[in-house]
């Protein structure tokens, strides 16, 4: 695998962190509306609220960073974590996966008790952040013009954001899934101009799969990633919705990451629980392709 140097100057200079590359276009019988279907692939855990202490954070980080070898897959790793374990994890990993911020506050200073900027952010070496997960917008209300304002904000620093969007149980029964994941994509990106596209990345995360156990099939997960790119191309046009990543994000397992990177239009995961465990974030980390 191809390590990525993060120091923090590079992590703070880059433009384009995780840009995708391509790998070539591999044989697949599944329908798409991608022409290149060859992202590079970009595996992502999300800690949330997790672990409890440092040590159990740094401990953890090491374990997942020794997982990513020569011969894993070329891919993209990063890991999102709580924001006081950062700078932790950053350490333990030694620059063989980023280390992401779960959220950022869309302002830079003032008087926002208990949040955190994208600066703040920028200068202990973060590139990447979360904006939309199902949680932030469930539990704790956050709305679509908040999240495009953290959206706005990491591209206007140079910065990276993973846009999360998904649709709740009752909506995915109404077959409303490519509705609601068009208005999050719509209302999440506004204002974010296509040359900054490079520095965004996609989460299709099915909020009745989100730590319930439950999995979207690999052929539900790929209609619906299907369909994100498609509004990505009439946003953006065919070319730049062809290089843009779009992951999974749904109680991702050991046992179901295969058959989801074998879609043409999943370019990763976004790993919730797994992603605690180092022996099982380490299997998806080394996924194989099929």
């Amino acid at each position: 695998m191809k390590f990525l140097a993060l120091s923090v100057a590079a992590l703070i200079s880059s433009a384009t962190a995780f840009a995708p590359t391509f790998r070539g276009s591999p044989a697949s019988t599944t329908a798409s509306t991608t022409s290149l279907a060859a992202r590079k692939p970009f595996i992502s855990g999300n800690w949330k609220l997790n672990p409890q202490t440092k040590s159990e954070a740094v401990d953890l980080a090491s374990n997942i960073a020794a997982a990513i070898t020569s011969d894993s897959p070329d891919a993209d790793v990063a890991l999102f974590v709580p924001y006081v374990f950062i700078e932790a994890a950053q350490e333990a990993t030694g620059g063989k996966l980023a280390i992401g911020a779960e959220g950022v506050c869309p302002q830079i200073q003032g008087a926002f008790t208990g949040a955190v900027s994208a600066s703040m952010l920028q200068s202990i070496g973060v590139q990447w952040a979360l904006a939309g997960h199902s949680e932030r917008r469930v539990v704790f209300g956050e709305t679509d013009e908040y999240i495009n304002g953290q959206c706005l904000k990491l591209i206007e620093l140079g910065m990276s954001v993973m846009l999360c969007i998904g649709e709740s149980e009752s909506e995915y029964e109404q077959d409303l899934a490519g509705p609601v994941c068009a208005v999050q994509l719509k209302k999440g990106l506004a204002g974010i101009q296509k040359e900054d596209l490079s520095r965004v990345a996609i989460a299709y995360e099915p909020v009745w799969a989100i730590g319930t156990g439950k999995v979207a099939t690999p052929e539900i997960a790929q209609s619906v990633h299907a369909k994100c790119r498609a509004v990505l191309a009439e946003m953006y046009g065919p070319e730049t919705a062809d290089a843009t990543r779009i992951l999974y994000g749904g109680s991702v397992t050991p046992e179901s990451v295969d058959d989801l990177m074998a879609m043409p239009d999943i370019d990763g995961a976004l790993v919730g629980g797994a992603s605690l465990d180092a022996a099982k974030f380490g299997r998806i980390i080394n996924f194989q392709s099929k």
